[in-house]
Parts: structure tokens; C-alpha cells; sequence
């Protein structure tokens, strides 16, 4: 029980701190650029209450994780007004574009600050259980942080990507994902739920997540490497 309660404590708060950062990002890129939907509404807020999507930060991670399948979910969009827009069509992948960028320079931040701490710890160095904790939540940050900011980069709506990709394609691009949107959400829980679940060697959150996840990690121990410093690289 302990050790569940440990896990829970050093998962938990990462993985919040990462979506709501991601959700008030959008919000804030809307505002910059001339929507103020989402500060009218009450959702540039740390509150995470406010970002909760029952299905996806709770009903699916669950339901993924009780299956034994990749868990990943997701939480109530930030409103954003497309009409708004100074320049709607560059301002909305600019928007999109703001929650993954957020994550990867937060997981830059956790990188330098786990650095820190292995230098304040020091090479022979005998950690307490404090600093443990406070290891194993930046570790957990760093890591959480750089898959959000991944997964979102996949180019199908309702994803971040596919507004990237709508702000830089022609207008025939723009109307085929235009025309996918509608059941972006089905199609997700068909291609990354229903098809692993029957056919579970497809393993297809790792083959189309892992190897960027894999190089962008490796960036992040680069940083902490540096920081920590020559004697802990």
C-alpha cells in the first residue's frame, strides 16, 4: 500500500502540473493573439477542477490502465474562438502549437532542476527520502511532459497537431481535416484503443510515440548531465 501511495504521490501532481500548464498555454497563446474566450470563462486558472474532462483525465486512464494498455488521456479543451483570431487560420496552429511547446520547456526546467539536485546531493552523496521524492516527481515531470507534448504533435483532430497542420496546408488539406474532425474522437478510440486491444502485438502508441519520445528524452539527460556537472555526467 505504501509503495501504491508513493507512486500515486510522484505521478499524480507531475501529471496534473503538465495538462493544466498545457490547457492555460492554449488560452493564453488565444488571448495574445486576440481571443479572450478563455479568460472570460474562468479557464486561464491553476485550479485543475476547471480542466477536468471526466472521460478523458479519468474514466479512460483508468479503464487503459485496468486493460493493461498504454494509458493516456486528456482534458477539457480551453475554449478558443477561431473567429476572434486576428489572423485565424496562422493564429489557430499558433495556439495549438503553444500546449507542446509548453510541456517541452517545462520538461527543460524539471531537466535543469534534477540537474540541481544531483549536484546539491553531490557524486558520493547519500540522498534522504526527501530528496528521493523530490528526484522521482522531476523524473516523473520531465517524462510525462515530453510524452503530452508528443502525443499532441500527432497530425488527428481533435490533437494539437492537426491545427498545426491546418494552419500550414492548402486549402485542400484544410477541408479534408475539416471533413476528419467530426470524428476525430472516434477514430482515435478506434485506431489507439479498439485496434490494440484486438490485435495487442500492434503495440501502435510505441511505434508511432517512441522513437521521438526516445530522442526528446535524451535532449532532457544532456541537460541535466550539464547541469549536474562534470563530475556527474
Amino acid at each position: 500500500m505504501n509503495n501504491t501511495l508513493y507512486l500515486a504521490a510522484t505521478l499524480v501532481v507531475p501529471m496534473v502540473f503538465a495538462i493544466v500548464f498545457h490547457e492555460i498555454a492554449h488560452g493564453w497563446a488565444a488571448r495574445l493573439l486576440g481571443d479572450p474566450t478563455a479568460h472570460e470563462q474562468g479557464r486561464l486558472s491553476l485550479n485543475p477542477l476547471r480542466h477536468v474532462d471526466p472521460m478523458g483525465t479519468l474514466i479512460l486512464p483508468g479503464m487503459l490502465k485496468l486493460l493493461g494498455l498504454p494509458v493516456f488521456g486528456w482534458a477539457k479543451p480551453v475554449p478558443v474562438n477561431y473567429l476572434r483570431l486576428r489572423h485565424p487560420k496562422r493564429d489557430m496552429a499558433l495556439v495549438a502549437a503553444a500546449g507542446p511547446l509548453t510541456n517541452f520547456v517545462l520538461a527543460a526546467f524539471a531537466a535543469a532542476a534534477f540537474g540541481l539536485l544531483l549536484r546539491t546531493v553531490g557524486p558520493q552523496g547519500t540522498p534522504g527520502p526527501g530528496v528521493l521524492f523530490a528526484a522521482d516527481n522531476l523524473k516523473n515531470f520531465i517524462a510525462i511532459n515530453v510524452f503530452l507534448g508528443t502525443f499532441n504533435l500527432l497530425p488527428l483532430p481533435p490533437f494539437d497537431g492537426s491545427r498545426i497542420v491546418r494552419g500550414l496546408a492548402p486549402a485542400a488539406g484544410v477541408r479534408l481535416l475539416d471533413r476528419i474532425e467530426p470524428i476525430g474522437i472516434p477514430l482515435f478510440m478506434a485506431v489507439f484503443i479498439v485496434l490494440p486491444w484486438l490485435v495487442p502485438g500492434l503495440h501502435i502508441v510505441d511505434r508511432l510515440i517512441g522513437p521521438p519520445m526516445e530522442w526528446m528524452l535524451s535532449q532532457f539527460e544532456h541537460i541535466v548531465a550539464f547541469v549536474a556537472g562534470p563530475e556527474l555526467d
